[in-house]
């Protein structure tokens, strides 16, 4: 069982070279390729539990675990050659992966085994396992002829190179902009007078977060805006439209060969949807109830449009530009709501969020957090913490946190599951580790991070994920943590989401920056009033990235360019930016969320469902709702069907009444 010091030396990516991470890669391959060859070569008379089925799913857990300090350095680390290295090492390590999972020989053995020897006697979960592990070699055709399993391989390993090249593409994007101070008007002095100075004088912006969203949702000058959202929606677009157009036939080629209508229906078959029509009725049937409330958002934003033209003597087109949509959206929350988001960010700094936000989940599941102080890291910036039982004092795992942005790092929001926690091959129960990613604005000479309220709603969705991961308590490392239905992975994070619009919780994350005092009832009341404002524009952008996916997904070919300014003509009634191509850089669509975005809509039917059915009803800091919750979600991992977790936790089947309500629909 892993020690801080032995996470530490894992995960201090400043003292590995580029050639540690290729030798230690060819050494975990090798080490990999002979047991899967033990496997394979044994007796199929003589197939075991133990020398079959146990032994790949401890190749599983010891893949996990050895492979992370060797392709997540990519995502983090701070030399570009250690990054670069890191992404090769991916390359070479999910060609292996491949590569294995095409192996016939292993696939006949698992079968030999339900066939000859049974599952009678077997837990739920070593059931699941078999069952799992057939079902994954029918769906690589391991049941059909070599010729088509030879292309169905090649595919695969081409499929992950190009995923990997999309991704690499985007995390080293340095696109940079640059504005004199009157071209930046109506941001706050603060911003502005943090920004780096070109060599002409104009102040030098990026595409990262903390400067993309602040301009294009408070800068006035709508040119300034067009430019930054221009930029941003042809990101990597040389690069990535090929990658993306060559991925959508190689998915089609591949579900042609298994025998599925598309690459959706592929995808869906181990999903909660099922197929491709249950997720184009729901986002169908979600735009329908949408789009009156849109239409109202619509003539209001265009009457604040219009006024502000006047005020400012700007062109006024009669229509919203697709760079007017944030920026109206946070005009309505501050001129129609009175919630002015620059003083809510003064009540936000980060490192009282992040203290109030670790005593809130500690309080709620059970646990106690403690920061690892000489914890040593890929960068000074990131902290370390260990994770027990608060009860039993058991150790469950460590958590990273990484939230401010620089060069070459990962440009979202994301947890990287490090290691599973899963039975080791000893018996010993291995503990968890994940790192969370986030962009945060960093702290300035004047001020400390200050995170606006969308970012602490970022902040404790993200950190759901680290709970779910640390909190399972599954067998496998198959099902370990998030290792769940895709369209459910959403949930348990969205469920706690609502913690940030609630009086209590508010009042122990909050702080203003100068005086400590929390943030008055008046602000709360006027966040919460504020929560289903732009609520049809909001979602309907959802759909339209969930539509997308699918439209892509559910044919062999797609010029992605006008596929997706046709979606957005046709759902939302407004017009891209010419010569832009966003699905360029939706990493989305290259990183495992393929005909899966819509889940992100789905899986809200059951966060709203869980938060409205038994944290609003019986207290949302009750920490018995929280360890029913820690118990019957996040512990059991994927090692049940999500529909029988609901069931376990609401009492019941799941109903879409309280999604509906939260979006200001009727149920």
């Amino acid at each position: 069982m892993p020690t801080p010091q032995g996470i530490n030396g894992l995960y201090d990516f400043r003292k590995v070279t580029p050639e540690d991470i290729e030798k230690q890669t060819d050494v975990l391959i090798l080490k990999q390729r002979t047991s899967y060859e033990n496997i394979g070569s044994s007796p199929l008379d003589k197939v075991t539990y133990e020398n079959v089925i146990k032994h790949l799913a401890d190749l599983m857990a010891e893949r996990s675990t050895l492979g992370s300090p060797l392709d997540f350095p990519q995502h983090a680390a701070t030399d570009k050659a250690v990054r670069e290295a890191s992404s090769k090492a991916e390359q070479k390590l999910e060609e292996f992966d491949v590569e294995m999972s095409m192996r016939k020989d292993i696939f006949d053995r698992v079968v030999a085994f339900r066939d000859n020897v049974g599952v009678e006697g077997f837990s739920d979960e070593q059931k699941r396992l078999v069952e799992k592990l057939i079902l994954h070699g029918r769906r690589n055709g391991l049941h059909l002829s070599e010729e088509i399993q030879t292309e169905v391989k090649m595919i695969k390993k081409r499929m992950s190179e190009l995923s990997i090249k999309f991704q690499r593409n985007l995390n080293e994007d340095n696109t940079k902009l640059f504005f004199t101070r009157e071209e930046l008007a109506g941001m706050p002095d603060d911003f502005v007078n943090e920004l780096t100075q070109g060599e002409d004088g104009k102040l030098e912006v990026t595409m990262k977060y903390p400067h993309l969203f602040p301009i294009t949702k408070k800068c006035r000058v709508p040119d300034t805006r067009r430019l930054m959202v221009t930029a941003s929606q042809s990101k990597c677009m040389e690069e990535n439209t090929p990658i993306l157009e060559e991925l959508i036939k190689l998915r089609q080629r591949q579900a042609d060969l298994l025998g599925y209508k598309n690459h959706a229906s592929y995808v869906l078959e181990e999903r909660m949807a099922k197929n491709a029509d249950s997720v184009s009725q729901f986002l169908s049937s979600l735009s329908e109830k949408l789009q009156p409330l849109w239409e109202q958002e619509r003539v209001d934003m265009l009457k604040l449009k219009k006024e502000e033209c006047e005020k400012y003597n700007y062109e006024y087109s009669g229509k919203l530009d697709f760079w007017d949509f944030r920026y109206y959206m946070n005009q309505v929350e501050e001129k129609m709501y009175a919630v002015d988001q620059d003083e809510v960010r003064q009540y936000f700094p980060l490192e009282k969020v992040t203290s109030g936000l670790l005593d809130i989940y500690q309080t709620l599941l059970g646990l106690q957090f403690t920061q690892e102080s000489d914890a040593d890291t890929w960068h000074e910036d990131v902290k370390l913490y260990r994770v027990n039982d608060a009860k039993t004092g058991e150790h469950m795992g460590y958590f990273f946190l990484d939230l401010y942005p620089r060069d070459g790092k990962f440009g979202h929001a994301a947890i990287f599951p490090l290691q599973p926690s899963c039975d080791a091959a000893n018996g010993d129960r291995q503990v968890a580790v994940c790192a969370m990613m986030c962009n945060f604005t960093k702290p300035t000479k004047d001020k400390p991070a200050l995170l606006d309220h969308s970012e602490v709603e970022t902040y404790f969705h993200e950190f759901g994920h680290v709970m779910h991961h640390i909190c399972s308590r599954a067998t496998f490392a198959m099902f370990a943590g998030t290792r769940v239905e895709r369209d459910f992975l959403e949930a348990p994070s969205q469920m706690l989401e609502n913690w940030v619009w609630e009086k209590e919780p508010l009042s122990l994350m909050s702080g203003h920056y100068q005086s400590g005092i929390t943030l008055t009832d008046e602000i709360i009341e006027k966040l919460a009033k504020s929560r289903k404002a732009n609520a049809g524009g909001f979602n309907l952008r959802q759909i339209i990235l969930g539509t997308f996916d699918q439209s892509i997904h559910t044919r062999g070919e797609a010029d992605t360019k006008s596929l997706f300014a046709q979606t957005y003509r046709d759902i939302m009634g407004i017009e891209p930016i010419p010569n832009t191509n966003m699905p360029a850089n939706f990493g989305h669509l290259a990183g495992g969320y393929d005909a899966q975005y819509y889940g992100y809509l789905w899986s809200e039917v059951f966060s709203m469902d869980m938060y409205e059915s038994r944290f609003k009803k019986e207290g949302i800091l009750n920490p018995a709702v929280g360890a029913d919750y820690r118990v019957r979600i996040l512990q059991p991992g994927g090692s049940k069907d999500a529909d029988d977790l609901l069931r376990d936790f609401l009492g019941r089947d799941p109903s879409h009444d309280a999604f509906l309500r939260s979006k200001g629909l009727q149920a």
